[in-house]
């Protein structure tokens, strides 16, 4: 299987993810398995090759297992969340060491490295990161771990992973990307010098709103990785049986999933750059981007999530909003559905996020439909 994986597409390992035979049934779709626990030999050996749930799961094993297929890397590790997953990699530093990390990383992001980590000792510094003397200025002797997210959420701007990659590792540090918004289909992360890749996988991966979960996918079995692995053990942040086989279950189909919700926003995005209502479309796929040349050159697309700006602002953005009929006014991104949501409403007074921001999330509808509801939404406000 590893030999034919270098010789088959992504889209073809995709498909294949999930495939059996798995047991004596023989059955091509993976079997749910509950246990929490498993049965020793006569010798006293786990001969089935699994001890206890919380250090190791076949449906988790095997979701791992395509992850680091997908990603390129050595081997992944799947948790609860993709809030765990970042945690997990902060966690696997030491008091005293430096985080250097994209100041509009998602807000969550930058709320646990203050509220958790810069108390627990982490020293933190916040950096344009698409700006690449602004990043190397923030770097530190100390540091040893830069945190981007390219292109960002929701400000969409785009960090040069390759160039990022390099002034981390003259420093002495690692570089972490997440790379949730353009999954592997759209952008490789660990082939621009990127040492862990980081996904929400509760987004495009699982694809269908229902799984909630996170993954770090490595370059190197090395010293943060080990560490790594030892706290999501330890810590026990991982996903369920059923929360590892439904996201798996997306991966089957996630390459014609995101190919399609890129397409159609690429369309919608270049709908709105037109409209009147619109003072701004934030999508690097767009040649007006800031960082179009960037995306290019290390991405096949920018995925199905994108941001606009209102002309008329706050109230605006608000009945945009609630005005739409076919977008559905949620947090989140990658399902079916096309979703809708104020960012600042929802980060709250701390939030970085221009007030009069939308956000929206591109399902699998049909382009013209979806730009039908805008410019009534938009006619509207």
């Amino acid at each position: 299987m590893e030999r034919e994986s270098r010789r088959t597409s992504i889209a073809t390992r995709a498909a294949h993810a999930g495939a059996g035979p798995h047991g004596d049934a023989r059955s091509l779709a993976p079997p749910i398995d509950l246990s929490t626990t498993f049965e020793r030999d006569a010798r006293g050996d786990y001969s089935g090759g699994f001890v206890y749930s919380r250090d190791d799961n076949p449906n988790r094993r095997a979701l791992e297992r395509a992850l680091a297929d997908l990603e390129g890397g050595v081997e992944a590790a799947a948790f609860a969340s993709g809030s765990a997953a970042a945690m997990t990699v902060f966690q696997a530093l030491r008091p005293g060491d430096h985080v250097v990390a994209a100041h509009d990383s998602y807000y969550s992001i930058r709320q646990m490295l203050d509220e958790v980590f810069v108390p627990w000792g982490l020293a933190v510094t916040y950096a344009d990161c698409s700006d690449l003397a602004a990043l190397a200025t923030a770097l530190r002797p100390t540091t040893r771990l830069v945190f981007v997210e390219t292109p960002s959420n929701p400000m969409m701007r785009v960090t040069d992973i390759g160039a990022a990659a390099e002034l981390a590792h003259a420093a002495g540090a690692q570089l972490v990307c997440d790379n949730t918004l353009p999954t592997p289909v759209l952008q490789r992360p660990l082939e621009h010098g990127a040492d862990v890749v980081m996904h929400a996988t509760t987004k495009y991966l699982a694809g269908n709103h229902d799984a909630m979960g996170g993954a770090l996918v490595s370059a190197r079995d090395d010293e943060l990785w080990r560490r790594i692995r030892l706290q999501q053990k330890l810590g026990g942040a991982i996903p369920s049986p059923f929360a590892a086989w439904l996201t798996l279950r997306g991966v089957t189909s996630l390459v014609p999933r995101v190919l399609r919700q890129n397409e159609t926003a690429l369309a919608v995005a270049r709908f709105l750059t037109g409209h009147d209502a619109v003072s701004d479309v934030l999508y690097p796929d767009l040649p007006s981007h800031p960082q179009h040349a960037v995306a290019a050159k290390q991405s096949a697309g920018s995925g199905g999530l994108f941001s606009i700006r209102l002309r008329a602002g706050h109230d605006a953005a608000l009945r945009v909003a609630s005005g739409l009929r076919l977008f559905h006014n949620a947090t989140s991104f990658g399902g079916p559905e096309s979703l809708v949501e104020h960012r600042a409403s929802v980060e709250g007074s701390a939030s970085q996020t221009p007030d009069d921001l939308l956000r929206l999330a591109i399902g699998l509808e049909d382009a013209d439909d979806l730009i039908a509801d805008l410019a009534q939404a938009l006619a509207a406000s």
